[in-house]
């Protein structure tokens, strides 16, 4: 790993983190977000860590589990790190479904 740029490595540090918390205590997704955060879930807007906790703790499964296929990482003008996830998840007995998602990280 540390032969990648900065960026791809926290990218990839972030990424692991992120859906480990989404897949085992989603409430905990809470540490990561702050007030100026934003999230659209399937065209919903939400902003503010608390709206946000909120709604990704009232989705209606109990088990999810994420497998990730590809990440890519790149760095931003403004010392941000744009991150698109693409994978796989299969939440409680539905069938596997295909997922991606687009992070913009900001320390």
């Amino acid at each position: 790993m540390g032969d990648k740029p900065i960026w791809e490595q926290i990218g990839s540090s972030f990424i692991q983190h992120y859906y480990q918390l989404f897949d085992n205590d989603r409430i905990q997704l809470g540490t990561i977000y702050i007030d100026a955060s934003c999230l659209t879930w399937e065209g919903q807007q939400f902003q503010g860590k608390a709206a946000i906790v909120e709604k990704l703790s009232s989705l209606p499964f109990q088990k999810i589990q994420h497998s990730i296929t590809v990440q890519d990482h790149q760095p931003s003008p403004d010392s941000c790190i744009i991150s698109m996830v693409v994978g796989q998840l299969k939440v409680d007995e539905d069938p596997i479904m295909g997922f991606h998602q687009m992070l913009l990280l900001h320390q």
